[in-house]
């Protein structure tokens, strides 16, 4: 039988945070290591890993990029869902994201990933242009968000459903359904920022303190 995951309280951010604050920031770190030593063949593959995360888990995520790590430059769509047959719940539709997200990047900047994110100005836009371009599958506000924080940018929210459930529980927002659209993600999002003047913790290590809270572990 599953744990129940902990009620949430600001006493029990605080405590969290005070707990886990070397192994967050941490991870952080490596988050931010990524984009300043990395080449571009691993920051597709962690845009990879958020096509497999999007309504799974992380830990299947993490499988699924390990299995297909040696195809996700030219692996076609057979051999992607092929490898990933019994890895990830939907093998098919994920290994159409990737080629199909692939042919896009390769003609819209050649596969330069980390150059084309470097040149927007704004951090919103930065996010919209993953998030709303239809070439690129499998990256919502969500997923568009983990992408970017996992490969060291800062200032964006990962509104999953524990962090969604954890402003519910502190009555921040009515409802832990995901956020449908930009305007109510945004609106979610400045919501989790205010909690972070309620508890003087950084924003980016409250989104990891909420989520360890409800899954017992620091992830990416």
């Amino acid at each position: 039988m599953k744990k129940p995951s902990e009620s949430i309280t600001i006493e029990k951010i605080k405590a969290t945070h005070e707990q886990r604050r070397d192994e967050i920031r941490g991870r952080l770190a490596e988050f931010r290591a990524v984009r300043n030593t990395s080449d571009n063949d691993r920051l597709w593959e962690e845009m990879v890993f958020c096509f497999f995360t999007g309504g799974c888990s992380a830990r299947m995520g993490l499988r699924s990029v390990e299995a297909v790590r040696t195809l996700l430059k030219e692996g076609t769509q057979a051999e992607l869902a092929n490898a990933l047959t019994g890895v990830h719940r939907y093998p098919n539709e994920r290994a159409k994201y990737i080629v199909h997200s692939r042919d896009f990047l390769a003609s819209d900047c050649g596969l330069k990933i980390s150059d084309r994110l470097a040149g927007f100005d704004c951090d919103l836009a930065r996010r919209d242009w993953l998030a709303r371009t239809k070439d690129i599958k499998g990256l919502g506000y969500k997923e568009a968000s983990h992408f970017l924080r996992n490969i060291g940018y800062t200032g964006y929210a990962i509104l999953d459903k524990h962090v969604l459930r954890c402003l519910a529980e502190l009555k921040i927002i009515d409802d832990p359904k995901p956020p449908n659209n930009r305007s109510r993600y945004l609106t979610v999002e400045d919501k989790l920022r205010g909690l972070t003047e309620t508890v003087q913790i950084d924003f980016d290590e409250l989104d990891l303190v909420l989520w360890s809270i409800k899954t017992g572990s620091v992830l990416k």
